[in-house]
């Protein structure tokens, strides 16, 4: 009889009273609090990165942009306001341009850095002996600290120095050079030194590219009877042309912010001075600030420049997810 007057529910315990059962079953004010907590916990984790970035990337941008358009020499109180004289200055003082000139060495240089970083990360992708032996040797002038290869280099070619005495054992005396100290020509050993120390970067990075094309568009390649070369223009270089234009944009901005390997090996003499180079000594060794800081904006607005194009003449491929 007491099972029936209960409805067949069997005696009732203190575990299903009403008041236990609201325990157990949660508030919808609390369950609203806890996920509107975990949506703030990626914004928390992201803060202090952000802040860290806007504190030492873009107030400092900020700053530069105000610097260029006065005469503060870095350290009064006053920065006095001169409109757009020191970008004027900038492209019309000839020591000026003549740092404009002297990038073109290094904008070529890193075109044949770019061929040659190229031409070994298409023939190490392919099934060669020592393979791996071959890319450490590649990448490892990249992984030496930049002051470093400049003093190496600068006593391997300084006269009577490693270079000149192995085209002197060779019987190639006539080709002997004042390599540093040549104004004809130390802008181009630099150049070829830069080309040295960076083509790693562009092997590793075109390397990557072309190992991750499927191996399967080889073998048809190869059934369709294509060789090497129709494999690389028809397959490789459509396939890694988003690293290419990536590379492109690095080799710009790289040749004219070049500043270690010139600053040891000549300290900007017999005309080797860089864009960079010129922008350090006018703010600390002359106290131009505001000219300083006016190079600098030309140079990340030239960068931002070459990017936008480089995005209009190779744009990256649309991926449909339809």
């Amino acid at each position: 009889m007491t099972t029936a007057a209960t409805g067949l529910r069997g005696p009732t315990t203190a575990a299903d009273t009403p008041d236990a059962r609201a325990t157990r079953e949660p508030h919808p004010g609390g369950t609203g609090g806890a996920r509107r907590r975990r949506r703030l916990v990626p914004y928390l984790f992201l803060a202090i990165p952000v802040g860290l970035l806007v504190l030492l990337t873009y107030v400092p941008v900020v700053n530069m942009f105000w610097y260029s358009v006065t005469d503060w020499d870095g350290l009064d109180k006053v920065k006095t306001f001169v409109g757009a004289d020191n970008y004027r200055e900038v492209f019309t003082d000839p020591d000026n341009v003549r740092v404009f000139w002297v990038s073109l060495y290094y904008f070529v240089g890193s075109f044949v850095q770019m061929v040659v970083a190229l031409y070994f990360a298409t023939i190490l992708s392919f099934r060669i002996r020592f393979k791996n032996l071959w890319k450490g040797i590649l990448f490892f002038p990249y992984l030496i600290n930049g002051v470093a290869i400049g003093l190496i280099f600068l006593n391997f070619l300084r006269p009577a120095g490693g270079l000149d005495s192995t085209l002197t054992a060779v019987g190639l005396e006539s080709l002997v050079r004042q390599w540093t100290g040549d104004p004809d020509i130390a802008n181009v050993t630099l150049a070829g030194v830069s080309v040295w120390r960076y083509m790693g970067l562009n092997f590793v990075m075109f390397l990557g590219a072309i190992q991750s094309i499927s191996s399967e568009v080889y073998e048809a390649a190869e059934i369709d009877g294509a060789s090497r070369w129709h494999e690389f223009w028809f397959i490789i270089l459509p396939s890694i042309r988003p690293i290419v234009g990536l590379s492109l944009i690095l080799a710009i901005s790289g040749s004219l912010s070049v500043y270690e390997i010139p600053k040891v090996m000549t300290d900007g003499g017999n005309g080797t001075e860089t864009f960079v180079m010129r922008t350090v000594w006018m703010a600390f060794n002359r106290g131009m600030v505001g000219l300083a800081s006016a190079m600098a904006v030309v140079l990340l607005l030239i960068v931002l420049v070459i990017t936008w194009i480089q995005r209009l003449v190779l744009p990256d491929d649309e991926v449909d997810l339809a």
